[in-house]
């Protein structure tokens, strides 16, 4: 299920970053649309790309943000069958925010680490 059918959607009054992140937050989410900047994906290229993510999640994940219109998902009527996965439009919109998030990291994992 989607997460814009929880209650958090365009016409909510919710805090647009509470709404933002319930379409892209989590473990996943954000690491791949981080991967699908440079392109349409796989889901066995996903699979090697993030190891430590189950099948069931990545499907579960994958299709959020497919239900979200943040990604799409492309079947190719070939045998065997192949499925691309792609940004949106909308999704493209999320490429600032991602490098942006990318960039916070490079600079302050040190910084906060040695907080620990």
């Amino acid at each position: 299920m989607g997460k814009m059918s929880i209650g958090l959607g365009p016409s909510s009054q919710g805090c647009p970053v509470e709404f933002t992140l319930s379409v892209i937050g989590g473990k996943w989410k954000g690491i791949l649309l981080y991967h699908l900047i440079d392109g349409p994906k796989r889901f066995n290229e996903f699979r090697r790309i993030c190891p430590n993510i189950t099948q069931r999640m990545l499907t579960l994940q994958l299709r959020e943000l497919e239900e979200d219109g943040i990604i799409h998902r492309e079947v190719y009527q070939q045998v065997p069958p192949k499925v691309e996965y792609s940004l949106t439009d909308l999704g493209q919109t999320l490429t600032p925010i991602i490098l942006q998030m990318k960039q916070w990291g490079e600079q302050n994992r040190g910084a906060v680490a040695a907080e620990k």
